[in-house]
């Protein structure tokens, strides 16, 4: 039997610069040696690697031999004749692969069939993301040629749970009808269509060996198709298999233990019942598909060219001994130092990924600073890579990120994203401004006055949720009065001209979005309709912009695919579930830029990055569940059915990743680096990372680049931030203050500058829960109303209220959640007032603003409530939804709100009240203990102030503020008393975390 040529070229030698030396030194000077050559790559990522490779050797010119990857479903148009020679009979034309899509829209509708059969219905975007799922799981079923057939014989095992049960049946029942659907539509899977493809070829060349050499290089995948055709290709009279990184140095033992070998006729394996497999080990593809060729381990040649940027050969020895069976490590620590030592190689460790990406593009820059030196990231961490794009950015070097970028996260795929969601979401704030402030709408000249507009309704909107739909958000911006409608007045105009554009998406997302008051209730709806509107608010909005570019296109192409298919999906889809169905199929498809990157700099992604070296290699992201990832897990079959089907375990792709980093340690200048924590929580570092520690007893460290990291952003000589402590003229200052500012003026001087001086406000959030400041004005509106249209009359209370809030502009749910509590506080307060009314107390006033000359200055103040008592003295009311001021601030001499309204009425500031106020309280609606409701007074007990004294009190501690920083020349410093100033409106302005906690002599 001739001896299968099959060769490996070690991790420590460059893969594709030495495939390229060997092939150009084995034809020799034949200059039309390589052009008769097919050489078979695994896929076109690997191609592009091999041409360059070529292309680096070719100096005097180069014919390159014929390079095509197995992995094309169109692979028989690539080998042409070499199929197919020419006046030889064809065998039967092979059917066409269906569309992936139409294929995933296709099993999303049979799941969602099944599903409802079964008594449990899913929306179709679950269904479609089902289906993705589905179609792997069937993939793997076709390329390990395993008959869905046998899951019939699986549904009664035993040892399955109910649920496991219940999946393969329902898989059982979609797979029988997935025939069916191919067979009307003429196509197969594509799987299929690439076995019957490789399986062609094998025959063909078994009996009809091509004329030329036919080699396969860097293929490593275990599928039985492709073992039989690199079967057939290492016995052909001019054919060779060369392999990636195929271990041949560790000894026997440690290659059987990997796994068993394939079944012979017996069903055995000829050494026993072996081991559970070490599918996450390195080798065990490579030994797997050894096994399906029927090639032993002892006939693979080492071969014998190098790439040129190889690393020493002893290298291979220690990732070898690095990625030895956990059963055999025990031997680390009897090796001797050359077979342990990864000279070399370097490790970091940093504190976040931050400094992580700092580092690694430092050490980038350094590499290509030496002219003709070459220098690449490997990491799959993406958005590591996208930050170490950023910052090599920052020095004018543009990076090539081969493995591209997902469409979800282009300015294309977010604007398909933010008109889902803005029409999903009924136009609630935070998406509605998300989308009219997204970059590509409006681009180009008429883009500033767009953003006019956009920040005048961003102001406007700020604060709870307004009710669902374009006519809330009208609603909304006309509602109210007071301060609240002249904030909103700016963006009425502005809003009335953009609304139309945006009524056709409403329109057709209504049909499966109901915005009745009650909330937002959906129902189902057609997939194609809401892609159609999704694609004209699109155009509307961006025009050209929003379908231009790279990712415009890449964009353009999955909504045009998703339309013609759709109609082929699940019949029903919610408006709800469309945002989401967009972000998972814009997640698949890799937006890679033009070419233009630095030409000695590269980021590769694992896929990229094989078969690939360059002069220093950086790996980065070494945290487990990063490198390697976390298995995903398999929601169609359990473990138990996948081995019962032969199929690999979950953990197959972490011997994937651990060939891509034992290929990658083969760099002759390799740094690995790790984050101790992510955004999240901390990390723990890679098994991989581990190993190499635990072997050489510690990876030597690299520290300066850390350094330089740390540096870059530090300064030389820094000055620290004193306290700040305007000191304006006193010609300047207010001369005015309100009641409620006096705590302020005490406690943060500086934030009582920044608000009366600077006139800053503080803007409520988008979208913001209730505010204390915002239920508090509601409350005010419905007891103004009472005082002064029902005469406070309590049986009236109730009813006023209910009034009110069924009128006001807010969101349903919101309304829903603060009603009721709202309601048990208003009840306390009229069974009060009839209380109150039986002992002879009347209101007199209520909500009436009020003025009095004090120390040089007015005070002024807006009293929600005075009452007459029997005695003819007046009471001071003051509402609160919250808790009221404790004893201990106002014996501090804060909380002077209720004295300082007594001393505008003691001086006849309110128009209409003559008296003594003696009585001043607090009516908090806030629910203490069980009750909801209770009256404070901040005079007497604790306090320790008599009520007669409170407003002497009051405007003796006024008239000492006033002296100090209105009236006289203090600085207005920043936080004279934390503990009685807890609102942080200003504190970024003030700086407060550069020096709060810093002694003045601390620099």
């Amino acid at each position: 039997m001739t001896r299968p040529a099959v060769f490996t070229i070690p991790a420590h030698r460059a893969f594709a610069d030495a495939l390229a030396a060997g092939m150009i030194a084995q034809h020799g000077p034949d200059p039309l040696g390589l052009a008769r050559t097919t050489l078979l790559v695994p896929n076109n990522r690997a191609a592009r690697a091999i041409s360059d490779a070529f292309v680096r050797r070719a100096e005097g010119g180069l014919l390159l031999p014929r390079l095509v990857a197995i992995g094309d479903s169109e692979l028989d148009e690539r080998l042409g004749g070499l199929l197919d020679p020419i006046g030889e009979a064809e065998e039967e034309p092979i059917p066409p692969a269906i569309d992936p899509l139409e294929r995933q829209m296709i099993l999303a509708r049979l799941t969602s069939e099944a599903r409802l059969a079964a008594g449990d219905p899913i929306d179709g975007g679950e269904a479609i993301r089902l289906a993705g799922e589905l179609a792997r799981t069937l993939d793997q079923l076709l390329i390990e040629q395993v008959p869905p057939a046998r899951l019939k014989d699986l549904v009664s095992l035993p040892e399955l749970s109910d649920h496991w049960q219940r999946s393969l049946a329902m898989l059982d029942t979609i797979l029988t009808r997935w025939p069916d659907e191919l067979a009307a539509r003429g196509r197969i899977d594509m799987a299929e269509r690439r076995n019957r493809l490789l399986d062609r070829v094998a025959r063909g060349w078994r009996l009809r060996p091509p004329p030329g050499a036919v080699i396969a290089a860097g293929i490593s995948s275990t599928t039985p198709a492709v073992a039989r055709l690199l079967g057939i290709v290492a016995r052909l009279p001019q054919g060779m298999v060369v392999l990636p990184g195929l271990d041949t140095i560790s000894p026997e033992e440690e290659w059987i233990a990997l796994g068993p070998q394939e079944p012979d006729d017996e069903g055995t394996n000829g050494i026993g019942r072996p081991p559970r497999p070490v599918e996450s080990h390195p080798q065990f593809a490579l030994k797997r598909l050894l096994d399906r060729m029927g090639v032993g381990r002892a006939e693979i040649e080492t071969w014998r060219w190098g790439g040129g940027r190889d690393a020493r050969a002893i290298r291979a020895k220690a990732i070898a001994n690095a990625m030895a069976p956990a059963a055999f490590t025990d031997k680390w620590h009897r090796l001797p130092p050359a077979e342990r030592r990864l000279t070399g190689v370097r490790a970091i460790e940093l504190s976040n990924p931050a400094e992580e990406a700092q580092s690694i593009a430092l050490a980038l820059r350094e590499a290509i600073e030496t002219p003709g030196r070459t220098a690449a990231l490997v990491t799959p961490d993406r958005v590591l890579a996208r930050r170490v794009t950023a910052h090599l950015a920052r020095w004018g070097i543009v990076a090539d990120d081969s493995a591209g970028t997902p469409l979800s996260l282009t300015p294309a795929g977010t604007l398909l994203l933010a008109v889902a969601e803005a029409a999903a979401e009924g136009f609630a704030p935070v998406p509605l401004l998300a989308l009219l402030k997204h970059p590509l709408v409006r681009r180009g000249d008429a883009r500033g006055a767009w953003l006019d507009g956009v920040r005048k309704l961003d102001i406007a909107l700020r604060g709870p949720r307004p009710p669902a739909g374009l006519d809330g958000v009208t609603r909304y911006l006309r509602d109210g009065d007071g301060h609240a409608k002249r904030a909103r007045a700016p963006a009425i105009a502005w809003w009335d001209e953009v609304r139309p554009l945006l009524e056709p998406l409403e329109t057709a997302f209504s049909r499966t979005l109901n915005l009745s008051p009650e909330g937002d209730a959906l129902s189902s709806g057609k997939l194609a309709d809401l892609l159609a509107a999704v694609r004209e608010g699109v155009t509307t909005l961006a025009g050209d912009a929003g379908w231009s570019g790279p990712d415009g296109r890449a964009a353009a192409d999955l909504i045009a695919e998703l339309e013609a298919w759709a109609p082929v999906g699940p019949v029903a889809f919610e408006a709800a579930g469309l945002a989401p169905t967009l972000r998972l199929l814009m997640d698949a498809v890799a937006v890679r830029p033009p070419q233009g990157g630095h030409p000695r700099l590269s980021i590769w992604g694992l896929l990229e990055a094989r078969l690939q070296h360059a002069d220093l290699m950086v790996l980065g992201g070494l945290n487990e569940g990063v490198w390697p990832a976390l298995p995903s897990p398999d929601p169609w079959l359990a473990p138990r059915i996948r081995a019962e089907l032969g199929l690999g375990g979950l953990e197959a792709r972490i011997g994937l990743s651990a060939h891509d980093f034992a290929m990658a340690l083969g760099a002759p200048e390799l740094i690995i680096t790790r984050a101790r924590r992510d955004a999240r929580a901390p990390t723990i570092a890679s098994r991989f990372w581990l190993r190499l520690e635990a072997m050489t007893g510690g990876i030597t460290r690299e520290h300066r680049l850390p350094n330089w990291a740390a540096a870059i952003d530090r300064p030389t000589d820094r000055v620290f931030t004193s306290r700040p402590a305007p000191k304006p003229p006193v010609a300047d200052r207010p001369r005015v203050i309100a009641v409620t500012k006096l705590d302020r003026l005490q406690a943060d001087p500086f934030a009582f500058y920044a608000d009366a001086m600077l006139q800053l406000r503080p803007l409520d959030a988008v979208d913001a829960d209730p505010t204390p400041a915002w239920r508090g004005t509601a409350v005010h509106a419905v007891f103004e109303a009472w005082m002064k249209q029902d005469g406070c009359d309590p049986d009236r209370l109730l009813p006023r209220a209910e009034a009110m809030l069924r009128a006001m502009a807010a969101h349903p749910v919101m309304q829903a959640l603060w009603e009721p509590r709202l309601m048990e506080g208003l009840r306390w307060v009229a069974e009060r007032m009839r209380e109150d009314r039986a002992q002879g107390r009347r209101p007199i006033v209520a909500e009436q603003d009020g003025r009095a000359d004090v120390g040089g200055i007015t005070l002024k103040g807006k009293v929600d409530r005075i009452d007459r008592l029997a005695d003819g003295t007046l009471a001071i009311v003051d509402y609160k939804t919250g808790k009221p001021p404790s004893a201990a601030q106002v014996g501090a001499g804060y909380a002077m709100q209720l004295g300082l309204l007594g001393l505008i009425a003691a001086r006849g500031g309110f128009d209409g009240v003559e008296g003594d106020p003696l009585a001043f309280e607090y009516w908090s609606l806030a629910k203490e203990r069980d009750a909801f409701g209770q009256v404070r007074s901040p005079v007497g007990g604790k306090s320790q102030i008599a009520p007669e004294d409170f407003i002497a009190h009051a405007a003796a501690i006024l008239t000492g503020a006033v002296d100090r920083w209105l009236t006289g020349d203090d600085a207005f410093t920043a936080k004279l008393a934390p503990e009685y100033s807890p609102y942080a409106d200003y504190d970024q302005l003030m700086r407060l975390d550069e020096w709060y906690g810093r002694g003045e002599g601390d620099r």
